[in-house]
């Protein structure tokens, strides 16, 4: 049984756990216990996740050879452009469908302090950039990781052969432990399927429920429709094989674990499938997971929208253009952890005028449907980390001539 577990592809393996993780939590929701497989699969991949961050981002500038700039440019340029039109569709549906909805009695969430400004923004990410290594490791900030994982990988151009080859051996070493714990995604899935049915069971897809039909229409045109243009119109070739490919490996297991940056080994290992640079993808990966949020932008601006609604704003086309460009650029600075992008929301209601009192009541609806509302969010941005640093790399082979895998 075992061998035939294991011949299983971890994608089927994985809606295994699905589908049993959803029948427990349904039929034995006392069984907390089976809880425990879920919190344990996703400790395991935040403690390995931000080492593996440093030691790919480390080992791959110091043994680069260069060549890489353009390719860089190319995905910056994308993860920018896409998280821009994700946040003009979210306008677009709203437009098209208002909702409004009651806040009274919805609590926020003791703890929580929404940024006040853009430049509060700013300084929050500029303060995470300089933040002690050793610190950032322990709290997996994921910002001030990259920024000294670059400091250290760009010095290491200057040690010898035998330097580099330990810090290679120590970057596939990490890697190794992390397919190990990635194997383990069917029983960790189950356990978090069992927690989120045994807790909300079924009324999550009634209670506000057309708040969160909004956000998943949305998405949804953003992953089928609009990245699958971009795509096309930069490589001039169907898009839907490397679409449904990164959706299939990357967006799924984001869907549970709910957190880009987590999700990052695996979008790694998919990286590797494709036949991808190391050298490229080990630093747009996880710089993908905070720059790269199409789904936060759609949330930054579904939430402010449906404040606006609610309190009788008018919302004018220049103010909804200036929300798009607010939300893409604040969604940059939301952490690659589960709920980042709704404390950036009382932002996006600060352009029309609502008080954080109410802007803060919005966040807490969004901590309510956040079941949905944050794993369909994490899904979109996870895979198009994957969708763009491929396309990146496939424009340069068809600039080769080289034929595209997908």
């Amino acid at each position: 049984m075992l061998k035939k577990w294991n011949s299983l592809s971890l994608i089927v393996r994985i809606c295994i756990g699905l589908v049993i993780g959803a029948i427990l939590g349904l039929a034995v929701p006392g069984w907390s216990w089976i809880a425990v497989l879920g919190k344990l699969f996703v400790g395991a991949l935040k403690a390995i996740a931000p080492l593996l961050v440093f030691v790919l981002v480390s080992s791959s500038l110091a043994n680069a050879k260069g060549g890489n700039m353009t390719k860089f440019r190319t995905v910056i340029f994308l993860y920018m452009f896409s998280t821009l039109c994700a946040a003009v569709v979210a306008v677009l549906v709203n437009f098209a469908h208002p909702v409004r909805i009651t806040l009274t009695g919805i609590d926020a969430g003791a703890g929580y302090t929404a940024p006040g400004s853009m430049s509060e923004i700013i300084m929050n990410l500029l303060t995470s950039v300089i933040a002690n290594p050793v610190e950032a490791l322990m709290k997996a900030n994921y910002i001030g990781i990259l920024f000294w994982a670059v400091i250290f990988g760009t010095a290491l151009k200057a040690a010898g052969a035998g330097t580099k080859k330990t810090l290679e051996d120590l970057a596939d070493a990490v890697s190794t432990v992390v397919r190990w714990v990635i194997n383990c995604a069917p029983f960790g899935i189950l356990g978090l399927v069992f927690d989120a049915v045994s807790s909300s069971g079924l009324e999550i897809f009634t209670t506000y429920g057309e708040l969160v039909a909004v956000l998943v229409v949305s998405m949804l045109l953003v992953a089928l429709v609009v990245n699958p243009l971009i795509v096309g119109i930069t490589l001039r070739h169907n898009p839907y094989p490397l679409i449904f490919k990164c959706i299939r490996q990357s967006g799924v297991t984001a869907f549970f674990t709910r957190s880009s940056a987590v999700n990052s080994p695996v979008n790694m290992e998919l990286c590797k499938e494709l036949g991808l640079d190391e050298n490229m993808y080990s630093v747009s990966i996880p710089l993908g997971s905070t720059i790269n949020m199409d789904g936060a932008a759609a949330v930054i601006t579904t939430f402010a929208m449906t404040a606006a609604f609610m309190a009788g704003a008018e919302i004018t086309l220049p103010m909804a253009i200036l929300l798009s460009v607010v939300a893409t650029f604040s969604a940059c600075g939301t952490s690659g952890v589960a709920g980042g992008s709704l404390l950036l929301v009382p932002l996006g209601c600060s352009l029309f005028g609502i008080s954080n009192d109410v802007a803060m009541q919005v966040v807490g609806v969004g901590f309510i449907v956040s079941v949905i509302q944050d794993s369909l969010e994490t899904a979109l941005n996870s895979s198009s980390d994957v969708i763009f640093t491929a396309t990146a790399e496939f424009l340069e082979w068809k600039k080769e001539g080289k034929e595209l895998p997908i």
